[in-house]
């Protein structure tokens, strides 16, 4: 059995080594431009000699290769695009939510774009060349979901389309999607889709009532009619459990309008961007007992929690918390799915109620604007998992009034 090669790495990409039998060292040096290993007999014996010849390999290699004008580099428009966003960001046409994914797609130290296309010349890249990327990436991340590829991927043709857009390129390289497996969403199940004695929301809100009335607490955070008027907001607003959804609504965000007796609550920077949110009934007479709770509340004082001026430390808060609670009434697991509740289940309820509640009878396109969403993500992840009822089918085969 021969022995392991003795290697000496000298610096990244450059090591030398020694196989058995062998008096001579061998240097190993990453070429940029082939993106291979160059492999090469230094002819000395000595390591100190055969270390020089090495250094002389390498700078041969980057003596060869012409520098890329700033201009003309990846990164260079990358940098254009992070700035655009930006801009855009500020004049409300681009979520947060969007920002910092974009961010993270290009700056990424493990695996974002300029990690990779970084100093490449842009006239240069061609499909062969991101596919090299998605090779690599999924070589050292084979865990990476198909949804995070295409979200770089998504980065990169922006990217791309700028140095398109200034003349720098003709087009942008193609980028074939990466197919993705739609699983359905976890939430709490609910009658009439399933027996009364199986409603997991009724079994819910019981238990938050019970642990409340128990002194059910979390790092001094305690479990209140607060809390649980917050989980009924949530299933009947349809907003996201997120800093920038349900904990940054204010109550110059509300106002209460009749028919039908909604709220209609302004989301001012969500996920999706600006919107307005109409209510079910049900959220009117939480906001209610929320005017009762502060008697004194300002317009720009947050409707949840306002003692906590942090919105982000009450998020978290809050969620451990709920977590406290599914515990307490073992409601931890969704049965269906086997995926971890959280309180983003709550909007998945909201949304799933709303299609069989309706009887088949909800305008998807309406609930996808409301929800802040789209009829593509409504069909993907929450109708094509549902049973198709008597009413829905009855729906489906009317002709109209």
């Amino acid at each position: 059995m021969s022995k392991a090669p003795s290697a000496i790495k000298l610096y990244k990409g450059l090591s030398l080594y020694r196989v058995e039998r062998s008096t001579k060292w061998y240097v190993r040096v990453w070429d940029k431009k082939t993106k291979k290993y160059l492999v090469k007999s230094t002819g000395e014996d000595t390591v100190i000699r055969a270390r020089e010849v090495a250094q002389e390999l390498a700078l041969s290699l980057l003596k060869s290769e012409k520098p890329v004008e700033r201009e003309y580099t990846f990164s260079h428009f990358a940098l254009k695009l992070l700035h655009r966003s930006r801009l855009q960001h500020q004049t409300g046409e681009r979520s947060q939510g969007y920002i910092k994914a974009l961010h993270w797609a290009v700056q990424n130290e493990d695996w974002g774009l300029l990690r990779f296309f970084g100093d490449r010349d842009v006239r240069q890249i061609r499909t062969h060349t991101y596919q090299e990327y998605i090779a690599d990436l999924t070589k050292r991340r084979p865990s990476l979901a198909a949804s995070t590829k295409n979200t770089l991927m998504a980065a990169f043709r922006n990217v791309m389309k700028i140095a398109r857009d200034e003349g720098v390129v003709d087009v942008v390289p193609q980028t074939p999607r990466v197919k993705s497996k739609d699983n359905p969403r976890p939430f709490f199940r609910f009658h009439p889709l399933v027996a009364k004695e199986d409603d997991n929301y009724q079994k819910l809100l019981a238990a938050i009532k019970k642990a409340a009335e128990e002194g059910v607490s979390v790092r001094g955070f305690a479990v209140t009619d607060e809390f649980y008027d917050m989980i009924l907001f949530l299933t009947h607003s349809f907003v996201r459990p997120i800093s920038s959804e349900l904990y940054a609504i204010k109550h110059s965000d509300v106002t209460v309008a009749d028919d039908p007796r909604r709220l209609i609550v302004t989301v001012r920077d969500g996920k999706t961007g600006f919107r307005g949110a109409n209510t079910m009934p049900a959220a009117v007479s939480v906001y209610e007992r929320i005017l009762q709770r502060y008697p004194n509340a300002k317009p720009e004082d947050y409707i949840f929690y306002p003692q906590y001026k942090n919105r982000t430390t009450a998020s978290g808060m809050i969620q451990r918390l709920f977590t406290e609670v599914l515990r307490y009434g073992e409601l931890q697991t969704d049965t269906p799915t086997g995926k971890t509740h959280t309180l983003y289940s709550l909007r998945h309820t909201a949304i799933c109620m709303r299609i069989i509640n309706s009887e088949g009878k909800v305008n998807i396109f309406n609930l996808a604007k409301n929800a802040g969403t789209s009829v593509d993500q409504i069909e993907r992840f929450y109708a094509r998992f549902l049973p198709l009822s008597k009413e829905m089918a009855k729906n489906l085969q009317s002709f109209g009034e």
